[in-house]
């Protein structure tokens, strides 16, 4: 799991379309339309994500979001792993700000909770997933959360739909060596 921020923007003028041997042109002035937040869930083994388009990043918002998890998208599931940086937001502690204290119990404990390196972020898959949401739909000018939403969950459908998994390569032996500083001295 990993979450960015989207600055909403509009265009001012109307830009001028690509044609053959010139490129489409845009104005450099635009409007600003706030922000949105986009929270991602990846399972890359099975070539799966879902996007959430939210108005924040609230400890709210990340509990409501693993409770969608938990009970929407992997009801059947024993445990889940959960991968994630080390923001503020994402602790079990987060879930007492949305939840009463039987619905965090339950929910906390079908977590296994895991946490990447300070600066380590890399180590998160669903960090490069949004990397290629990044490379692949995000990369324009986007004037509201509504066509925003419209645009990630097209991206969100055809990613799933080619089952678009990692292949991640990066072993722990790897770990060892890269990241000894990290790792604690016997």
């Amino acid at each position: 799991m990993d979450e960015t921020s989207k600055q909403l923007i509009a265009e001012t003028r109307s830009p001028i379309p690509a044609k053959p041997g010139s490129p489409a042109r845009h104005d450099y002035e635009y409007e600003k339309n706030g922000t949105a937040n986009l929270f991602i869930l990846f399972a890359p083994l099975e070539g799966w994500r879902h996007v959430e388009v939210t108005d924040r990043h609230t400890a709210v918002d990340y509990a409501e979001i693993l409770r969608d998890l938990s009970d929407q998208y992997f009801p059947d599931a024993t445990r889940i792993v959960l991968v994630q940086d080390n923001l503020n937001t994402h602790k079990p502690a987060s879930l007492y700000e949305a939840f009463p204290a039987a619905e965090v119990r339950r929910l906390a404990e079908r977590f296994e909770w895991h946490y990447t390196p300070k600066h380590g972020s890399w180590l998160d898959m669903a960090e490069t997933e949004l990397s290629v949401l990044s490379t692949q739909c995000l990369n324009r000018r986007i004037a509201d959360k509504q066509t925003l939403i419209k645009e990630v969950a097209a991206w969100e459908v055809s990613r799933n739909q080619k089952h678009a998994k990692a292949d991640w390569q990066f072993t722990a032996d790897d770990a060892r060596v890269k990241l000894k500083r990290l790792y604690p001295v016997l």
